[in-house]
């Protein structure tokens, strides 16, 4: 199975039939070839295949639902909620039903578990967004570590996965970081950390200790 895939259903709400498949998600990480992408996945998959459901329920709508700086909706980072959003995702979506992805699933065209299906499916496609949204990604990644959330393990796996952030890259990474999403009030605090910067994606320790504390 595609690291991608794997990504994606442990970036799913835990259903009953995510929750379901957790051993055999942890199985498939095991499997699939070294590197430093597996490594990080499978540190995360350790703590998610052994989480008791209501905790993993709780954590995820705390971790992804109650918080804008840790959504999953890629193009909300980007367009805001302005009318050049819904463009985007049509754009989106248009891409999928040529590649032959059908979308049934509740969720918009730019949540991240959708584009990473995309990129099991159709690497080639799939990996052109996810670089499209490389520092989008990378935002996430910073905000979870900061929060000191399991789920960083998990995208920087993703991260480790994608290229390296490029110098034009990482100055949109500080400019998202510093004005937040288009049309948005943030105050007087910057969206991300004003410190932010593309360090080598790695396992975050905080991240580490959280895990350890809730592993069973």
């Amino acid at each position: 199975m595609s690291p991608f895939a794997l990504m994606s259903m442990a970036l799913q709400h835990p259903d009953a039939e995510i929750l379901e498949a957790r051993a055999d998600v942890a199985r498939a990480a095991d499997a699939l070839p070294p590197s430093a992408a597996r490594d990080a996945l499978r540190f995360f998959v350790s703590w998610w295949a052994r989480e008791p459901a209501a905790d993993l329920r709780r954590i995820y709508v705390e971790t992804f639902d109650f918080s804008r700086r840790t959504a999953l909706d890629l193009t909300y980072y980007t367009h805001g909620d302005r009318r050049q959003r819904g463009l985007a995702l049509l754009d989106l979506r248009r891409r999928y039903e040529e590649a032959g992805l059908e979308m049934d699933s509740p969720e918009l065209s730019d949540h991240l578990p959708v584009v990473l299906e995309f990129a099991a499916l159709d690497p080639g496609a799939g990996g052109a967004i996810l670089a499209d949204f490389r520092p989008v990604i990378e935002l996430i990644r910073l905000s979870l570590e900061r929060a000191e959330s399991p789920y960083a393990t998990l995208l920087s796996a993703l991260c480790l996965a994608l290229p390296e952030l490029s110098e034009d890259e990482a100055r949109e990474l500080r400019r998202l970081a510093h004005e937040g999403p288009p049309g948005e009030t943030v105050g007087l605090e910057p969206f991300a950390p004003p410190e932010v910067m593309p360090d080598p994606v790695r396992p975050a320790p905080a991240c580490s200790a959280a895990m350890t504390g809730g592993a069973r």
